[in-house]
């Protein structure tokens, strides 16, 4: 392409969040409009990008001829019927987490790519975290060994966000009271940073999974508190049967084991960032809070020894002991402004690798195969819990095949 990437957002609010990482990137990506419901979202976007041009119809982005990409940025339940939209008028996409909340979303999503052969990228921004890349660059170093088991949570208390301030439910609170919710609704935060650990459809992929949830409890009580005992929200029937936790176990066609867990409803301090890396060579623990440091063990490179007969035990030290040797080559050149552009330098790195996707015709490295991947976990998570944990095969989305590129 010849001009820089002329993109719309789609989704204000959350697209918003873009504003500093699309700074940086003003040579290879343009911002021409916004498109949001709200007159008030699009005005204030309006002050601080004059320029713009802004629309509530979504329609008039997709028949404008001068745009190129859209960000789809709204409540996630529109993210894959507006992908579609966008590819079949033409468009690349960069769509927000998760992409599809069906199977039959996730296969159109793939055919519709493949037939297209436009650019789509899922914009998993904890995959672009310092830590999480620091651990995919250590795991392709082979520095855990040969990588067994692993696990991810998205622990985040999100019962504030339920509600307007006239009391009526937002589109979180809506869709807590439908079927997503009892299901692993919000996997890709942990499982994207993991798949990319196990190299999940880059030569291992999901076999099968089961889902077990528990009970709802805290959003009724939530809204007991806020709205009062006798309001309809507060009775547990006002959430059809939605869980608080759900926790996923997934094997992979190698013998490898990922245990899942989501929990958006209970009251405690966030956990939104939950992994462990077990290799036959290492071990990794995230840190449970801010004030702890992510922990790593490394046969031969850390303290003491797992082999037989070793004198000193092995001990766990803090990941940045190893942050000389091994950071993350982009996070060496790029981290001091990744981290000022939004989700721990997420959005700063997923725009750079989505303008690089368009601009020189390659995939994406989170393409359409790997967003149908990880999302699929929630409508299959939501046949388990029907099935009373019966274990479900998962999709092979590359249907056998190596993929493109």
């Amino acid at each position: 392409m010849a001009h820089p990437i002329r993109l719309a957002v789609v989704g204000g609010n959350r697209g918003g969040n873009f504003t500093h990482a699309l700074k940086a990137f003003e040579s290879k990506i343009r911002l021409d409009a916004v498109c949001d419901l709200s007159e008030e979202v699009l005005a204030h976007w309006k002050q601080g990008h004059p320029g713009i041009r802004t629309t509530t119809r979504y329609e008039t982005l997709l028949e404008d001829a001068e745009i190129d990409a859209v960000l789809v940025a709204t409540p996630m339940q529109l993210h894959a019927p507006q992908a579609l939209q966008a590819l079949k008028a033409g468009k690349h996409v960069l769509s927000e987490v998760i992409a599809a909340c069906t199977l039959d979303e996730c296969w159109e999503l793939v055919e519709t790519v493949e037939k297209t052969g436009l650019t789509y990228m899922m914009a998993e921004n904890y995959c672009y975290t310092r830590e999480a890349m620091m651990i995919k660059h250590m795991a392709e170093q082979g520095l855990f060994g040969d990588a067994t088991y692993a696990e991810g949570a998205y622990i985040h208390d999100c019962r504030s966000l339920m509600y307007n301030p006239d009391g009526t439910r937002t589109w979180r609170g809506k869709l807590s009271g439908t079927q997503i919710r009892r299901s692993n609704g919000y996997p890709t935060h942990s499982l994207g940073p993991v798949s990319q650990w196990l190299g999940i459809t880059r030569g291992d992929r999901f076999k099968s999974t089961t889902t077990f949830v528990t009970r709802e409890a805290a959003r009724h009580e939530w809204a007991q508190t806020l709205l009062g005992k006798d309001h309809p929200d507060a009775q547990p029937a006002a959430w059809d049967g939605a869980a608080d936790s759900a926790s996923t176990l997934i094997e992979t066609e190698k013998g490898r084991v990922i245990l899942l867990r989501v929990d958006s409803a209970s009251p405690r301090p966030h956990n939104m960032t939950h992994y462990v890396l077990q290799g036959t060579k290492g071990a990794y623990i995230s840190p449970r809070y801010h004030k702890e440091s992510a922990l790593v063990w490394l046969e031969g490179l850390g303290k003491g020894s797992a082999t037989p007969h070793s004198k000193e035990h092995p001990e766990w030290q803090s990941l940045w002991d190893f942050a000389d040797r091994y950071e993350h080559p982009r996070w060496k050149k790029h981290g001091e402004q990744a981290k000022n552009a939004g989700h721990g330098g997420g959005d700063f790195f997923e725009l750079e690798d989505f303008a690089d996707a368009v601009l020189n015709q390659k995939l994406p490295p989170i393409d359409v195969y790997d967003a149908a991947t990880w999302s699929c976990i929630t409508p299959l998570s939501g046949l388990n819990v029907q099935k009373k944990g019966e274990p479900l095969d998962v999709p092979d989305f590359l249907r056998g095949k190596k993929r493109p590129g």
